[in-house]
């Protein structure tokens, strides 16, 4: 486990917000955490791993110790990946608050089978909660919506939209463009969509380590076009920062978003930034 290159102001400055509708914070990679006026506060995809040098290598700081936090209602995870289940970042905050683990099953499977995280830490069954597309959950103050996604580099992934009565957030991990985008757009008003941005490369392969192109995140065409499918307002892209070889510039977005009606703003965010609904 890696310590906090910042120590605990961050999940402190989430702790003591006090948001007039949904505040998001940004935890690098493809980790957010969401806070609604009432104080409901939930994370997505945090990680706060070093990836698997030479073949990922992380870099941005490591901005918080999960051990740090002291509030979470939930913990949602998109898809099995190491940077989106991981038992180093999230057990923790699990074993602290209490919060349950939601993901689809092959993240459960990740979690209890894979990595144990029962036998290293204290966590009741009851803590992971299983779903699937099509369910609906109420946690606190947001009406959860697990939909359906497109990321073919994962066992089974899903999205969630956190609707909340001040807006909605729509994050769908990894997904590149998918079918199910232009019912999402039309189904919900979708106030910041996040989507996973990057370049392509040559990373080592997980098992030879012979260099291998590798293309896991939307370049600039696809990263618009799953925007203006759901037809967000804001578009929030993550992902460009973290790995060494797949890192890209977000700020090329404003050229490609243009002549579109969606999004109609494009939300730059840098690790550890808050941005509201």
């Amino acid at each position: 486990m890696t310590t906090s290159d910042w120590g605990d102001w961050l999940p402190r400055a989430i702790e003591s917000a006090d948001p007039d509708s949904v505040a998001v914070w940004y935890l690098g990679c493809n980790g957010f955490v969401l806070k609604g006026s009432e104080g409901t506060t939930l994370f997505v995809d945090p990680y706060v791993g070093t990836g698997d040098p030479p073949r990922t290598v992380r870099m941005i700081p490591v901005p918080f110790d999960p051990a740090d936090v002291t509030d979470a209602d939930a913990v949602f995870a998109t898809h099995e990946h190491s940077d989106h289940v991981h038992g180093e970042s999230q057990a923790p905050i699990l074993e602290t608050t209490g919060a349950p683990f939601v993901a689809p099953d092959a993240s459960i499977a990740a979690a209890r089978e894979a990595q144990s995280w029962e036998d290293r830490w204290a966590l009741d069954d009851g803590q992971f909660q299983e779903v699937a597309e099509g369910d609906v959950l109420e946690v606190g103050e947001f009406t959860v919506h697990v939909v359906e996604v497109n990321d073919p580099d994962a066992e089974h992934p899903v999205g969630y939209v956190f609707e909340h009565e001040s807006g909605t957030v729509f994050h769908p991990g990894d997904s590149r463009p998918a079918d199910s985008f232009g019912r999402l757009g039309r189904e919900f008003d979708i106030d910041l969509g996040i989507v996973a941005f990057g370049s392509a490369g040559m990373i080592p392969d997980k098992e030879t380590r012979e260099p291998t192109y590798t293309k896991w995140y939307n370049d600039e065409g696809e990263a618009v076009e799953a925007a203006s499918a759901l037809r967000v307002d804001r578009l929030l892209p993550t992902h460009w920062d973290m790995w060494k070889g797949l890192t890209a510039d977000p700020t090329a977005l404003h050229e490609h978003v243009d002549s579109f009606e969606h999004p109609r703003s494009l939300e730059l965010v840098e690790i550890g930034d808050r941005v509201d609904i």
